[in-house]
């Protein structure tokens, strides 16, 4: 497992995430410089705390105690678990590794030194072992739990970052488990720079996972809508109907079942008959109608000022699915 890197960034960069004011470092806390604010936030070993109580469903002291958030990163790896990693898995992402090279291409040729946030990045997700090769991007890796990557604890709704701070921002895999999506993204618009990148990954035809922690999926154009902000540089899908339909079949199979146990029989069924499904996936990718039932979409945009519109939206996705489209 890689240990967490140096820090990228100085704290006195961060901002308090209820005013965005200045912060007041002290031994182990963050004090809001604002007289009318003067909200405090635990430093835990070494990893600033960015949690404003009143606007999150995460609290201060679940950290400071050092409890399970939203990763059960307390736990010992029981001896089922153990095995169950051992599985062939029924996902594959078939599309993150190229799409972060794209991203660090884009990036590099921009800026000599960019800096990218990454949220829910306590531990490396799909194909972000490629952003590890480029040791010029300053990756700031932030999540709701503590992690071997975890720089800071953040709260997507209240990023503690000043506006038009980073090159770019990557949400992989965050944006089902946050109560309010469009909040996030606008959050997202705003630590960005003009004209810089975001790259996110969102379920479609998913189970539910992360419980209780999530809350939403999004169809192609409701994704492409969640980030109207940005100009589309490139989307498609992440996971194809292959990946869907293995995890369909595992969690009607486990439907049939209350004990624990025979739902992890019919686990271990599903991973050792159904993992090669995934691989139609390969093939699919570029066919028009496996947009219909993927597990999972990605979109790469770029910051503007103004937002598309609903119609452009719409007569956008008309026209890329072959439909006729009056004038």
């Amino acid at each position: 497992m890689m240990s967490k890197p140096e820090d990228p960034f100085n704290h006195n960069d961060l901002r308090c995430p209820a005013c965005g004011s200045r912060l007041h470092r002290l031994k182990n806390e963050l004090l809001c410089d604002k007289k009318t604010c003067r909200l405090t936030f635990p430093i835990v070993d070494g990893i600033p705390v960015m949690i404003d109580e009143r606007r999150s469903v995460f609290q201060q002291r679940d950290y400071l105690e050092r409890k399970d958030t939203f990763f059960k990163n307390t736990a010992r790896p029981t001896l089922g678990k153990k095995v169950f990693h051992l599985l062939p898995k029924l996902s594959c992402n078939i599309s993150a590794a190229a799409n972060y090279q794209k991203l660090a291409g884009r990036l590099l040729r921009q800026h000599p030194h960019p800096k990218v946030l990454i949220l829910g990045g306590s531990i490396i997700g799909e194909g972000i072992k490629v952003l590890l090769r480029f040791p010029d991007l300053r990756l700031i890796e932030t999540d709701v739990s503590f992690g071997p990557r975890t720089a800071v604890i953040v709260d997507a709704h209240q990023i503690p970052f000043p506006d038009g701070y980073f090159d770019a921002v990557i949400v992989q895999a965050v944006l089902e488990h946050v109560a309010d999506a469009p909040a996030c993204v606008a959050e997202i618009w705003r630590v960005l720079k003009s004209r810089a990148l975001v790259y996110a990954e969102t379920p479609f035809m998913q189970p539910i996972h992360g419980w209780p922690y999530d809350f939403t999926r999004y169809t192609p154009i409701g994704h492409r809508r969640l980030f109207r902000q940005f100009d589309e540089l490139a989307s498609g899908i992440v996971n194809g109907p292959g990946v869907a339909l293995a995890e369909i079949i595992k969690n009607f199979l486990m439907a049939f079942f209350q004990s624990g146990i025979m739902q992890k029989i019919a686990t271990l069924f599903v991973h050792l008959t159904a993992f090669g499904l995934k691989y139609f996936d390969y093939y699919l990718a570029g066919r028009r109608d496996s947009a219909l039932a993927a597990s999972g979409y990605y979109f790469m945009g770029q910051k503007r000022r103004t937002s598309v519109t609903d119609k452009e939206i719409l007569n956008e996705y008309r026209i890329r699915q072959g439909y006729f489209l009056k004038p």
